[in-house]
Formats: C-alpha cells, structure tokens, sequence
C-alpha cells in the first residue's frame, strides 16, 4: 500500500510542476487514503495482481483500482463497534462519488475527487 500512496504523491507533484494544477494538501491526503483502502481490499481479496491508475479529468481526480477478483465490493452498514470492514465507509464518505464494475477480467472501483477548494 506504501508503494500505491507514494505513486498517488508523485503523480500530484508531477502535475503541478508540469500542469501548474493547483492539488492542495488537503486532496493528496484524501486521495492517499483511497488509494490506500482500494489497494487493501484488492490485496485481501483479489487472487492476483492490481493496478492503480490516477487521472486529472477537468476538476476532478479519478483514482481506478483495478484487481482479478470479480465480486464487487459491498459497502457494509455503518457499526463503530465493528473491527474491520471500513474501508469502502472511508472512500465513500472522503470522495464525490465512487463505483464498482465487472470487467473481462476481475473488476475495477473508481472513486472521484474534486481538487477544487470546498468552503469550511
């Protein structure tokens, strides 16, 4: 997961060097932990490989997990007693919408994330 979240960091500073994009601190963290919670679920779950693409579409990051495995994800009820199983509870709650597909092979979850400033 360190490689995944340290990928996410570098692709961040590489647009803004190269793309002037304006990416706060505040969404690199955000997409570190959704890169981070995608690739943990890809890596328990999944019998094989996973790839993790990142995209800057207009104002919005796409962060795409793809994995060999074909269920999809299931977003458990909210339990605060619950030991595990947060995950998908952590994505959804941190980005502007996410979603799950079957693909030829396996399976591919992409959440979005505005890189514009949200008001406090």
């Amino acid at each position: 997961m360190g490689d995944a979240r340290r990928f996410v960091v570098g692709f961040l500073a590489q647009l803004q060097e190269e793309r002037r994009a304006e990416i706060s601190a505040q969404v690199t963290g955000v997409a570190q932990l959704i890169v981070s919670e995608l690739v943990t679920n890809a890596c328990k779950y999944a019998p094989g490989p996973c790839v993790v693409n990142v995209e800057l579409a207009g104002p919005v990051l796409e962060i795409t997990v793809w994995d060999s495995h074909s269920a999809l994800p299931v977003t458990c009820a909210a339990e605060p007693d619950r030991i595990g199983g947060h995950g998908l509870e952590i994505v959804g709650a941190l980005c502007e919408s996410f979603e799950a597909e079957r693909r030829p092979i396996g399976k591919q979850v992409k959440a979005r994330v505005s890189v514009r400033p949200t008001a406090d």
